[in-house]
């Protein structure tokens, strides 16, 4: 019998456990949180990060809110196209996750973003199928994270800690509203700069 992947998701944290804060907009897609602190490891010190790095764009299909997508709300504009340009980083079908409708937009590289407005289990069938035999990641952010998390969908979760403290600014943190749910632990490293903690859920070996 061939092995289908598994179901990852990856994200920057605060020690406090926030992946964003509020008030998100186009010059400051992760809110008031300080997006420079968040994702230094990845961009300042990435020879440091090479291989967790390496593994979040090496799934074969993605799913990701539409505030992860977009600062819009409301029905869409149709001149935006992600925050990545024209050749995103996944290179592979993302299905984004939505209220309302869209055409699939094809970027450069391979990238198609598809819009999905039934939910995150239809999302995630809808990924499993252009994925095949590989992983898919659901990119985040939080909110999107623990839907997941609290369906029972994810396998393998993998935090990737900052070394401060947001405090009270609100916005998205990991584990909100997410039942209770055990974890092995699969691997931890620390840098200077991050804490990557992977988890797998009781139960799910590879």
């Amino acid at each position: 019998m061939t092995a289908m992947g598994i179901v990852t998701a990856d994200i920057s944290v605060t020690l406090d456990g926030y992946g964003a804060g509020p008030n998100q907009s186009l010059k400051a897609p992760f809110g008031d949180l300080d997006e420079g602190r968040l994702h230094s490891w990845m961009f300042d010190h990435a020879e440091e990060s090479a291989a967790e790095i390496a593994a979040i764009t090496e799934a074969s299909a993605y799913i990701m809110g539409r505030n992860m997508f977009s600062p819009g709300r409301g029905d869409w504009d149709l001149t935006w196209k992600g925050w990545w340009g024209e050749d995103p980083p996944y290179h592979a079908s993302v299905f984004v996750l939505t209220h309302h409708e869209r055409e699939p937009l094809p970027m450069q590289g391979g990238t198609t973003f598809n819009f999905v407005t039934d939910g995150i289990a239809s999302a995630l069938d809808d990924a499993r199928v252009a994925a095949g035999l590989g992983n898919v990641a659901i990119a985040g952010g939080a909110t999107t994270i623990n839907q997941y998390l609290g369906a029972g969908l994810i396998d393998e979760l993998r935090l990737h800690v900052v070394p401060f403290v947001a405090g009270a600014v609100g916005g998205s943190r990991i584990f909100d509203g997410v039942p209770p749910i055990g974890f092995d632990v699969v691997a931890a490293r620390s840098t200077p700069h991050v804490t990557h903690l992977t988890y797998r859920q009781s139960g799910r070996g590879r």
